[in-house]
């Protein structure tokens, strides 16, 4: 195990030797590899990088069981080549990153991280006409980049709860949103450029990193705000600090970033961006859910049995 689980996962590998790593911050490559050298399983976080050297230096290796619903930590052609199955956490996660999504939707439009600096630093002296005027969402338009099964919820919460008409875009339509909330299907570059807030759900792949980039800011409303909280690659974010000092876009909202733990040079001056440290899953209800399915993969692969959630075999 490259890291602890919650308990809800744990208990349910009592019985096989466990090994999990209790060290701060992420497994040298090196470290990984003397771990699970003779293991069978391996449950990874998506700070792991199980590649081509890992997984040759561990013959004995089942399944890598990752902690995550994004899988672009592991490589899924040298796993397939080893014959190592992989799985993912999906579904259990859902609700906790849609809300998460409105609440970095929220702070950003009403600059609340801002005031609160403001409130703190004692700058507050009376009631005025313009102090931190934000974005009203009600009547707004929201662009879901990617909508899966978290866009789709976001979507609806906006939808639903305030009111926002919403426009998305996916390689695939999704017919029962259009039904359910009106939902309309724009090309990409449409989205890009009607979005008041652009919320992003995207794997991340080769057509993805960096799709949004200088050019892609340079096609947004200047009072619209970038919501991410699916891979940080996604958006080159030294362009991304330029088009927010720039003011080429109002606002944004991050749980990930180019290069965690690091953000870019300049990002965490900006006053006009709310940073949160890859946490929209951190409920305690989605952490135990996720560890449970972390869990039953390892248990169904020591059973002879396939897992639910096989994302390569």
């Amino acid at each position: 195990m490259a890291h602890p689980i919650p308990k809800a996962g744990l208990q349910m590998l009592t019985g096989l030797q466990v090994d999990a790593n209790d060290q701060a911050g992420p497994l040298a490559k090196t470290d990984l590899i003397s771990r699970a050298k003779d293991a069978q399983a391996v449950i990874s976080f998506l700070s792991d990088k199980i590649d081509e050297e890992v997984l040759a230096a561990c013959p004995n290796l089942k399944i890598v069981s990752n902690y995550a619903v994004g899988f672009d930590n592991v490589d899924l052609s040298a796993a397939a080549k080893h014959g190592v199955v992989v799985t993912n956490t999906p579904d259990v996660l859902t609700e906790a990153v849609a809300e998460h999504t409105i609440a970095l939707m929220l702070a950003a439009s009403r600059r609340i991280v801002e005031a609160d600096r403001f409130m703190r630093a004692g700058k507050y002296k009376m009631w005025e006409a313009d102090l931190f005027l934000g974005k009203q969402l009600k009547g707004s338009v929201m662009g879901i980049l990617g909508c899966g099964r978290i866009g789709a919820r976001v979507a609806e919460i906006a939808n639903q709860g305030f009111g926002m008409e919403i426009i998305y875009y996916d390689e695939h339509r999704n017919q029962a949103l259009e039904e359910h909330l009106g939902a309309k299907f724009v090309e990409q570059a449409d989205l890009i450029g009607q979005a008041d807030v652009l919320s992003i759900h995207l794997p991340l792949t080769q057509s993805t990193r960096h799709l949004m980039d200088a050019a892609k800011f340079s096609q947004m409303k200047p009072d619209a705000i970038l919501i991410n909280t699916s891979r940080g690659p996604i958006i080159d974010e030294v362009a991304f600090v330029e088009a927010l000092r720039n003011k080429t876009i109002a606002a944004a909202g991050l749980d990930v970033f180019e290069s965690e733990p690091n953000m870019a040079p300049g990002l965490a001056e900006l006053d006009n961006v709310v940073v949160t440290p890859h946490m929209a899953s951190a409920t305690i209800t989605a952490r135990d859910d996720m560890a449970r399915l972390a869990a039953q993969a390892v248990l169904d692969v020591a059973a002879g049995k396939i897992p639910a959630h096989v994302v390569a075999k």
